[in-house]
């Protein structure tokens, strides 16, 4: 009985993902063919299917969580809730969630999603679970830098959690629709919105 290596299948399933992600994002989800992706990894349409069982799978392959440097972006989201220094990990976690718009594929990639999400019920459900699972941490560690003394404390953790998720996907919208926009170079003003915006005001008022 013939054995499959696991590490080999994964690598050629990220093979196969990876030169889809380029033509997904060129071209969208919809004018991307199967025989594009089959010219693109060099393989036969069904040495593809053993891997995928269609196009949209494949499509819904590219937004699962993916481990970086052998951890996943979910446990590293675990690991920010229960850290000792709420604020540092909440920074941490705005770069963590920032990183992709950095990469030349993903705004795009992104903004086919958004597109996509509203007429495909399975991929509108994974990246809603993974957007609540972004928001919560953002929420858990406001909440938690308040009561440290971090932040001011009068800002309400939802709320201002929305306006920070809506900041890191200002990144990507603008990588996506701007060419001359480089989210690497805004990403330190990203944080110095959030230092001015949440940290408590320390300066003396002047008097009236």
């Amino acid at each position: 009985m013939r054995t499959v290596d696991p590490a080999r299948r994964q690598a050629r399933r990220r093979h196969i993902i990876n030169a889809a992600a380029e033509l997904f994002a060129a071209k969208g989800f919809e004018r991307t063919t199967t025989a594009e992706i089959c010219k693109a990894t060099g393989m036969s349409a069904g040495n593809l299917f053993h891997y995928f069982p269609n196009k949209r799978a494949i499509f819904h392959a590219v937004f699962e969580d993916d481990e970086d440097d052998g951890v996943t972006k979910a446990e590293r989201l675990a690991a920010a809730r229960t850290a000792d220094d709420p604020w540092t990990a909440l920074l941490d976690t705005v770069d963590l969630l920032a990183a992709p718009a950095m990469e030349p594929l993903v705004p795009a990639l992104v903004m086919e999603a958004m597109v996509q999400a509203y007429r495909d019920p399975e991929l509108e459900a994974l990246l809603s679970r993974d957007n609540d699972e972004e928001q919560s941490t953002v929420i858990t560690l406001l909440r938690n830098a308040a009561a440290a003394g971090q932040i001011d404390p009068a800002l309400d953790p939802e709320g201002t959690a929305a306006w920070v998720m809506a900041l890191i996907a200002a990144l990507y919208t603008s990588a996506a629709t701007d060419p001359s926009f480089n989210p690497a170079a805004q990403l330190p003003t990203l944080r110095l919105i959030l230092h001015r915006f949440l940290r408590p005001e320390t300066a003396p008022k002047p008097e009236r």
